[in-house]
């Protein structure tokens, strides 16, 4: 009997089972992974959001699987040709293609060659040559000819007997299974350029003549690969033997048909005929059809492995350091265009913009200074936001400039990411928020508000214009989408939101609310001023106790009626609150932040059926630290006054940067020279690491070396062990052809064909995409 769905995610899981039934149970009830993660410890023993998202996933999977079955063993029931034996293999399949490979003999099709042959009377001719093999092919076929149903002579008898062993052959599902395993392990993936596309796919030089096991072939390169056929570049097979194999010799593919069906070469008058229906359904049947679904195997592994990358990188620019409610003037560069302005106060209310033209062809550079400093004067800005696309650096400079000639004003000036600006700038939500406010305008908004509070600003722009992926474009999209939204939900409610100052957006992403209800969040809070505590929000429209339930512990009220509304703390944990400020004798205002009080208190005593010991230690740690952020302390990067171009940059160089991507090959880190330099998974660390995120994450700060530059090609190696001596360009990766992300107005670093005797630097750009 097939076992629950429970049981087999307990077991890939590695968890009890009660785990996992009690985990479906609140999904199927409508929690949401951020609710079941943080409020529902007991219940589900503790089980993550990483292990909560996989056991999403896999639950819809299974259900799937489980459905087809059903569906599998109606249609074979229904064709009286259901077995025990089959019934059993059908329940022990653990995965789609087991199951379609035992339904295959089974499933309607069109008529094939072999169903035409059946009805000419020519089964028991095949079942004959393959029982005994003595026997002469041609003078038993001759007494199976039917005139009337086209098998008028021998050769056509014969014909119609391979069809429909061929066709037998391809549908034992034991056998494909093995045949699918035996090559996906065994197989080269092959490239080659297609005739006349030499010049014009140049950035898949390397790739003209590629070879490489298929099983092994990482994620960026398959992916690559992928991107070459699709632009009709490269043309890709998979190689199952040596292309000097003689074409008589039989491969070791055909010798496991052979095997399996008794075909063998022992001079017997059939064999011949036999084997070369094996030989024929493997060539061209089974194999067509098992490289086609092999490599669909790999793009979704490579598809699989990209959004990982993504998804990561993602969830670490979401979670970066927040600067705070500071007073902050964005600066969105530019050259001929200007520079955009605006200034926001602590909340990202906007309170004025305007444009300057410092640089070329206008160069008014002191009335730019001074529009700038009244500005900051009558607004009193604390920090500057400079966006890092083109005229970066020249605006930074300015920006330094500026502080310089108000030092009474005390600014810090920041350069940050404006990837996916233009994207918000033009979008419907950005129209709605300024409806009166130039396009060009809104983008200097955005970066001033992104240095405040990243989070709740990159929420307002698709994930996927945000820049942090690798060969985003090329993966499946609805896969990335989900993989995404399910990054921005865990990092918001990780967080969590202030209801009264959060956009609908930000809103969006929290616990059980969708964008109506946000809406309607914002809508009742303009029409009835400030909420007070977290009950108002039962009064919202369509606001019911299940939604309040989802989301009110990630809704936080700042100065309200109830100080426990500002923490993560859930109003259905607030009695477990008031039992121990009953105990200690004291008001929850009071006890708020008093760690030696809250450390004598024993979590064990408030435990009661509800409230298990995870969540009483979790509201002690909340008391302790209200309302605290997950977010590291704020820090800015210090570009080296003076390198502001790559032809400033010199081999030896130690500089200050901001990793801005993260890929399976290495780091990516802005030394502000619009151009970012890569370091690669060799040169992050003194010790062998196999994930560059173990030592890195996007936004992080850190020291690099310069070790060599390539200015033309505008390639740029770095490392962070500063010990390393110049030069020494790690040589273990291989050029790709791709995308790295989207980072507006910045220069990706791009591959050319490598010439033989090249320096080391080709080497260093092992991965690296282009645009």
């Amino acid at each position: 009997m097939l076992k629950s769905i429970a049981s087999r995610l307990a077991t890939e899981l590695a968890v009890r089972e009660n785990q996992v039934a009690a985990t479906i149970e609140l999904i199927d009830g409508g929690a949401t992974v951020p609710f079941i993660a943080r409020y529902r410890k007991e219940v589900t023993g503790g089980l993550d959001d990483t292990q909560l998202r996989t056991l999403a996933e896999r639950l819809v999977y299974l259900r799937e699987l489980d459905d087809r079955r059903d569906s599998i063993l109606a249609s074979i029931r229904e064709q009286d040709k259901l077995t025990p034996e089959l019934t059993a293999a059908l329940y022990a399949a653990d995965n789609k293609t087991a199951l379609e490979d035992l339904y295959l003999p089974y499933k309607p099709k069109r008529r094939t060659k072999a169903q035409i042959a059946r009805e000419a009377g020519l089964q028991p001719l095949a079942d004959s040559l393959l029982a005994d093999p003595s026997q002469s092919p041609e003078t038993l076929a001759l007494t199976y000819l039917n005139v009337e149903a086209g098998v008028g002579d021998a050769k056509a008898a014969l014909d119609g007997a391979r069809a429909i062993l061929i066709e037998q052959f391809a549908e034992d599902g034991e056998l494909l299974g093995r045949l699918r395993e035996k090559l996906w392990n065994e197989a080269e993936l092959a490239a080659s350029v297609v005739a006349g596309k030499e010049q014009e796919g140049a950035k898949f030089a390397d790739y003209f003549d590629h070879r490489e096991p298929l099983r092994s072939t990482p994620s960026h390169r398959a992916l690559a690969l992928l991107r070459g056929r699709n632009e009709g570049v490269l043309s890709i097979a998979l190689k199952y033997q040596p292309d000097e194999t003689p074409i008589t010799e039989r491969s070791s593919y055909e010798l496991l048909i052979g095997q399996r069906f008794g075909v063998q070469d022992k001079g017997r008058a059939a064999d011949k005929w036999l084997l070369d229906g094996v030989r024929l359904c493997w060539r061209a049947k089974i194999f067509l059809s098992l490289e086609l679904e092999l490599m669909g195997r790999l793009k979704d592994a490579a598809d699989g492995e990209a959004i990982k990358v993504f998804a990561d990188n993602l969830h670490d620019l979401l979670l970066a350091a927040p600067a705070g409610q500071r007073a902050t003037l964005g600066l969105d560069p530019g050259l001929r265009t200007g520079v955009k302005v605006a200034v926001v106060d602590g909340t990202g209310k906007v309170l004025d913009t305007t444009a300057i033209y410092p640089h070329e062809p206008r160069r008014e550079w002191d009335k730019s200074i001074a529009i700038l400093g009244a500005l900051c004067t009558r607004h009193h800005v604390d920090l500057i936001a400079i966006g890092n696309g083109t005229a970066s650096r020249e605006t930074d400079k300015l920006a330094q400039d500026l502080i310089k000639a108000y030092p009474q004003l005390g600014m810090t000036k920041i350069v940050v990411s404006e990837a996916g600006a233009s994207v918000y700038s033009a979008s419907e939500l950005a129209a709605k928020e300024f409806p009166d406010m130039d396009v060009s305008l809104r983008g200097a908004v955005s970066i001033a508000r992104r240095l405040q509070d990243p989070l709740a600003e990159l929420v307002k722009i698709d994930p996927k214009s945000i820049g942090v992926g690798q060969y985003q474009h090329d993966v499946n999209q609805s896969q990335l989408a989900r993989a995404l939204d399910a990054v921005v939900e865990d990092c918001v409610n990780a967080v969590g939101v202030d209801v009264n100052t959060a956009s609908v957006p930000l809103l969006t992403r929290i616990s059980g609310l969708n964008s109506t209800l946000a809406a309607n969040i914002v809508a009742y809070r303009d029409q009835n001023g400030a909420f007070k505590n977290r009950k108002q929000l039962l009064k919202v429209p369509r606001l019911g106790e299940k939604t309040f339930e989802q989301a009110a512990g990630f809704l936080r009220i700042s100065g309200g009626d109830n100080p426990l509304d500002a923490s993560s703390v859930h109003p259905e944990a607030y009695p477990v609150v008031e039992k121990i400020v009953a105990r200690l004798g004291r008001e929850v205002k009071s006890l708020l932040g008093d760690s030696v009080a809250l450390k004598s208190v024993k979590a064990a005593d408030y435990t009661d059926e509800r409230f298990g010991l995870p969540t009483v230690m979790d509201i002690l740690k909340e008391l302790d630290k209200p309302g605290r952020d997950p977010r590291p302390e704020f820090k800015t990067a210090t570009f080296q006054d003076g390198v502001e171009d790559i032809k400033h940059l010199q081999p030896g160089m130690v500089l200050e940067g901001v990793v801005t991507n993260v890929a399976n090959f290495g780091a990516f880190v802005d030394i502000g020279v619009h151009q970012d330099g890569l370091v690669h998974i060799s040169a992050l660390s003194s010790k062998f690491i196999d994930d560059p995120r173990k030592v890195v994450k996007a936004g992080d700060v850190v020291k690099v070396k310069v070790l060599e530059v390539d200015v033309a090609r505008k390639r740029i190696a770095l490392t962070m062990r500063l010990s390393d001596e110049v030069g020494t360009v790690s040589r273990g990766a291989r050029p790709e052809a791709g995308r790295a992300g989207d980072q507006r107005g910045r220069q990706s670093p791009s591959r050319a064909q490598q010439p033989a005797g090249e320096s080391a630097m080709a080497a260093a750009f092992a991965k690296l995409k282009q645009r």
